[in-house]
């Protein structure tokens, strides 16, 4: 009988990291679809989304109500239970970064159909890097891949770059013609979005870490 329980446990917490990665893979699409959309002007798939960022959720308090129920009755130990509390934590992280694909959804309803202010270029490619970001992160969650978790946060700074250069950019085209400040202001947000997305994943990073080690560490997003 002691067999078969530990049997049973070890299948619910497979089934939670799959569950973890399913989200997952659910946030990486919202991302990639809302700034493509946002490229596009896509109003269309822009209230798709955020109307889908409900089921994003759905998923999330269900990955949450499995690892309560599991700490309930399964009453685990050490490295099962750090599992059990970074998945809790991780699927919160998880549905603030669908948070994240759910706004830019509302900022094209916002800007409307009109032409943006200026060609996409360092957004979608702050949006490529938070999504190789994020499917790397759970690959290494899978993986319980410690080197890859400590080294994936090195690329936020490459996003906080293009962040960096995209604000400098808008500023200046406000400086030139003030009445664009609503305008560049949306796609502001839109890039803050993305560079917010990263910084959750830094989070989920530390949380890997602490899962194999025990140890929490803090990674400087500053």
């Amino acid at each position: 009988m002691g067999q078969l329980l530990r049997t049973s446990f070890a299948r619910e917490l497979e089934t939670l990291q799959t569950d973890t990665l399913m989200l997952g893979s659910m946030v990486i699409q919202a991302l990639k679809e809302s700034v493509e959309a946002l490229r596009q002007r896509d109003m269309e798939t822009a209230r798709r989304l955020i109307k889908e960022d409900a089921v994003i959720n759905k998923k999330r308090f269900e990955i949450e109500a499995d690892c309560l129920r599991l700490i309930a009755t399964q009453q685990p130990m050490a490295g099962n239970l750090r599992l059990i509390a970074a998945v809790l934590e991780i699927s919160t992280e998880l549905e603030r970064i669908g948070d994240y694909a759910k706004g830019i959804g509302r900022i094209i309803l916002l800007i409307g159909p009109e032409a943006l202010i200026k060609p996409l270029v360092d957004i979608p490619r702050m949006c490529e890097i938070a999504t190789n970001m994020l499917q790397q992160a759970l690959d290494a969650f899978l993986n319980q891949d410690l080197e890859a978790a400590r080294t994936i946060p090195l690329l936020d700074d490459e996003v906080d770059a293009l962040y960096n250069k995209v604000h400098r950019d808008l500023i200046a085209m406000i400086l030139e013609d003030p009445s664009l400040i609503d305008r560049t202001n949306y796609l502001l947000w839109a890039a803050h979005n993305l560079e917010r997305a990263a910084d959750r994943v830094t989070n989920i990073c530390e949380r890997i870490i602490f899962t194999v080690t025990g140890e929490f560490i803090e990674f400087d997003m500053n």
